[in-house]
């Protein structure tokens, strides 16, 4: 892995969320060393800096689906990046950003052609509709990954294929917030699942189940959304959720089995507001080193 280049893009976007924050994130991890950390562990990089940039605000246009325009411009450019690296056979950083971001990143490893297994990291299932939504797309992310009915098409066909991925491509890892419809759809597609609970009973045993799960893809992507770490032990993520999560070293040990599998190609970090850190340095610090051991 050490041999492919390292491709950082910045989506500095938060239009799909709640609430502003997340749009400061890319910077956040840049301001606090990241390419430091990355090339102390003798990674080569290429940072193409932030190629969108939205704050969020009310769309009260359109209620159910906020920015969605936003949204899929700032998809869009990551996946003309993402296309561009995993075609020329080099690696993937990108910071987001809300989750919506993680629908560029698929696209643009569709574009590429390549075969896709996607483990999805993230306390939310992201398994809404905008219609069984409130209008925070963020929380739709996956559904319009799989085209569920519901979803708004101009989201649901970034990419050259639809749907952008079929549910035998996607592990849930560590997800714990499951809506009766999000349930309902999990079920009726057979989508695998490891759960909080399971994770936290033994991450050892957690990881080796999503690797193996992933050695059968060409290429394998990780979506990282730091809510699904314990808020109170790394206070760092946009919902500030006090329910108990993974430990940041617990997460930091499934990143690093992932990004050891050959097949490994990018990985997207979603969901994270330096607002939320108590001592904005020392977290990210944290979080850079977690990043580069795992990339590294």
């Amino acid at each position: 892995m050490a041999a492919r280049l390292l491709n950082i893009v910045g989506a500095a976007t938060s239009a799909g969320a709640y609430s502003p924050g997340q749009e400061q994130a890319p910077a956040a991890f840049r301001r606090h060393g990241l390419a430091a950390a990355l090339a102390s562990r003798g990674r080569t990089i290429r940072d193409h800096g932030d190629v969108a940039s939205f704050r969020w605000r009310p769309d009260r246009s359109r209620p159910q689906a906020m920015n969605l325009e936003a949204v899929r411009h700032a998809c869009d450019l990551v996946a003309s990046e993402v296309a561009t690296a995993i075609a020329a056979e080099e690696d993937v950083l990108v910071l987001g950003g809300d989750c919506t971001v993680e629908l560029g990143t698929v696209a643009g490893a569709n574009a590429a052609g390549a075969r896709i297994g996607l483990v999805y990291i993230d306390f939310d299932a992201d398994l809404n509709t905008p219609d069984t939504s409130d209008g925070a797309l963020d929380w739709t992310g996956v559904a319009h990954l799989l085209d569920i009915p519901g979803c708004e098409p101009s989201l649901a066909t970034l990419g050259p294929a639809r749907p952008m991925l079929v549910p035998q491509q996607l592990l849930y890892f560590g997800v714990e917030n499951i809506t009766p419809p999000e349930a309902t759809a999990i079920r009726d597609h057979a989508i695998k699942v490891i759960s909080r609970e399971e994770a936290l009973r033994d991450i050892e045993a957690a990881a080796a189940r999503a690797a193996e799960w992933a050695a059968r893809f060409d290429c394998v992507l990780i979506h990282f959304d730091v809510d699904a770490l314990s808020f109170i032990d790394f206070p760092i993520a946009e919902n500030v959720r006090r329910c108990d999560g993974l430990k940041l070293e617990q997460a930091a040990f499934v990143l690093k089995q992932l990004t050891a599998l050959p097949q490994w190609r990018g990985l997207t970090i979603t969901e994270v507001n330096p607002a939320h850190a108590p001592d904005e340095p020392a977290a990210f610090a944290r979080l850079n080193e977690v990043l580069a051991d795992a990339l590294g």
